[in-house]
């Protein structure tokens, strides 16, 4: 046995060479400190303190980004470090879904944290023509290095363009001076979370008191047949209103089929520019949608549903809170689990399987098909998937009968469109139409016709993706499979109103923009493609072979809708606005 001089003498000749050995990984020594990054006892405690009693389950991992976002202001190193310990994952699992997400500021180590207010301006395409361009060149100069000033992909608020959002509180029908004073007083979160209600929407005592919930209490109790519930939707004609337009009855009948256990999944990542329709309806009507889910639940046997909600949408996340909460605490009958999650800015996330992998704390890029969301979603299981305004059709189609749904269009079309109106127009918003009306009647009949001197020069009729059409063509139906034969289509039915003080070309040059920057960047076709889409489209005179190439290679090969769709603008343009770009 050593004395204890002798011990110290070795160790502190070896010391070095020890050190060395260390760091060219030899045999025979054992590290003395952990692989990687070392946790810091204070972000720690800091990120336990924040998390509390909640679970700490991967799918958790993007609500729990928010916890720290919200509460620090950014992501910082550290507190990533200490997440990843607390919820015993990978570092890099952490750090590869926090950069996705535009929401969520990032800092390595040495960077300088944002300053304590973000001002986003939306420069998407109704807000572009209302001169957001004004708001980005001016703003800096007046707020300061205090403020961040940032360009913003659409944020919902089409029909008050252009929106500004101070925080999380946003500005609408903008000026420069209206943002200066919401930021001088510190208005940064949205009204109805500064009150914690939104005067206005039909909260959870009014609803049922008007007789609601009572028509899911009756399914539950056995008053009606699962079969029959699903023919009556089938009979309605009722398509996806999130853009697919595929038959929600016959979606149902899919789901059941498969076996159990089934979730859901409430699309609610409204994030096509152009398209504000469903926060129109949750900030007015909340429980009808969520009346429709449970009767959707019952009918095809699920589990427990999940509402993914677009993180611009702050008022209606709390407005959202509030009436589950009221609901779970006094439900009508034994209702399956209800749990509300979170975007944090991806408009890829809009894409069903996205979203799904966004719900389960990931990266929010498109799955691989087959399989479908309908065999093989949400936690590997059968997941019945829809947008929110398709299932705010639920309870009055079953009270009123699929006739009276399917007796309200127009040229042999079915239903009703809540279209989202925007652009040129004296009334823009949400107008409540036949299907199958035209752009030309949409306007005089609903819009109060178009602004004092403006004449129609073109439309998109389905938001960013669905392609732009001249003037001359405003006497289409406006509704599913109408537009395909113009190289359009409906999709959510987000309609843009361009007048003769615009250009296509800038039109398309603004989608495209959006396109290339919300790409997740999975398949190359997307990625590279929107990119050089663009590059192409900036120059005074567009190569239209070459173009058309690009566009057909990017249809061809990429993995969803968002590199598929991204050309439909380009291409109309070349189609029917040739004089712009020769």
């Amino acid at each position: 046995m050593k004395d204890s001089a002798t011990v110290s003498s070795i160790e502190t000749a070896s010391n070095g060479s020890e050190k060395r050995t260390k760091q060219r990984g030899g045999r025979g020594r054992v590290k003395s400190t952990p692989k990687g990054r070392r946790v810091d006892p204070k972000a720690l405690e800091e990120v336990v303190a924040l998390l509390g009693d909640a679970p700490r389950r991967r799918d958790l991992l993007i609500e729990h980004l928010h916890k720290i976002q919200d509460r620090y202001g950014c992501l910082a190193a550290p507190h990533l470090v200490a997440l990843a310990a607390d919820m015993k994952m990978a570092m890099t699992e952490v750090y590869e879904v926090a950069t996705f997400y535009h929401h969520f500021d990032v800092i390595k180590d040495g960077d300088t944290p944002p300053p304590p207010i973000t001002v986003r301006v939306c420069d998407s395409i109704a807000c572009e023509l209302a001169g957001s361009h004004k708001l980005l060149n001016e703003l800096p100069g007046k707020l300061g290095a205090q403020v961040r000033v940032l360009h913003a992909p659409c944020v919902g608020r089409c029909e008050t363009a252009p929106v500004a959002v101070v925080g999380q509180n946003p500005i609408l029908n903008a000026t420069v001076g209206q943002i200066t004073k919401a930021v001088e007083a510190g208005q940064v979160k949205h009204p109805s979370e500064r009150s914690n209600v939104t005067p206005g929407h039909i909260d959870y005592a009014a609803y049922r008191a008007s007789g609601g919930y009572a028509l899911a209490a009756a399914c539950f109790a056995g008053e009606k047949k699962p079969a029959e519930v699903i023919a009556l939707m089938e009979d309605s004609g009722l398509r996806g209103l999130g853009g697919a337009g595929f038959p929600a009855g016959r979606k149902w009948k899919l789901v059941a089929a498969e076996p159990a256990p089934r979730l859901m999944a409430i699309n609610i990542d409204e994030g096509e520019p152009g398209t504000f329709k469903d926060r129109f309806y949750l900030e007015r009507d909340p429980h009808r949608f969520i009346e429709g889910a449970l009767i959707a639940a019952w009918a095809v046997g699920i589990d427990a549903i999940y509402i993914y909600l677009r993180d611009e949408y702050h008022g209606c996340r709390a407005i959202l809170e509030q009436e589950i909460a009221a609901l779970k605490a006094n439900p009508p009958y034994a209702i399956p689990e209800i749990h509300l999650r979170r975007g944090a800015g991806a408009y890829i996330c809009g894409e069903e399987s996205s979203m799904i992998e966004s719900i389960e704390g990931k990266r929010g890029e498109p799955r691989l098909r087959p399989p479908y969301v309908a065999q093989v979603g949400l936690f590997g299981r059968p997941t019945l998937e829809h947008n929110m305004e398709t299932l705010h059709w639920v309870r009055e189609i079953i009270e009123k009968g699929p006739a009276w749904f399917a007796g309200h269009g127009r040229r042999g079309r079915k239903g009703l469109r809540s279209f989202s109106v925007s652009g040129r127009v004296k009334k823009p918003g949400v107008h409540l139409a036949p299907a199958g009306i035209t752009l030309r009647e949409l306007i005089d009949e609903y819009c109060g016709g178009m602004l004092d001197g403006h004449e129609l020069y073109g439309y998109l009729p389905g938001g960013a993706s669905g392609g732009i059409l001249p003037a001359s063509l405003a006497d289409i139906p406006l509704d599913f499979d109408t537009l395909n034969p113009y190289g359009c289509f409906i999709g959510s039915a987000a309609i843009v109103v361009l007048s003769n003080h615009d250009t296509a070309a800038a039109a398309a040059r603004n989608v495209m923009r959006f396109f290339s920057d919300e790409s997740c960047g999975q398949c190359t076709p997307c990625r590279v493609g929107t990119q050089k889409a663009l590059q192409l489209m900036e120059q005074r005179h567009w190569d239209a072979p070459l173009l058309q190439e690009l566009s057909q290679a990017m249809m061809d090969a990429s993995i969803c809708g968002l590199g598929q769709a991204a050309p439909n603008p380009a291409l109309t343009v070349l189609k029917y606005f040739t004089e712009e770009v020769q």
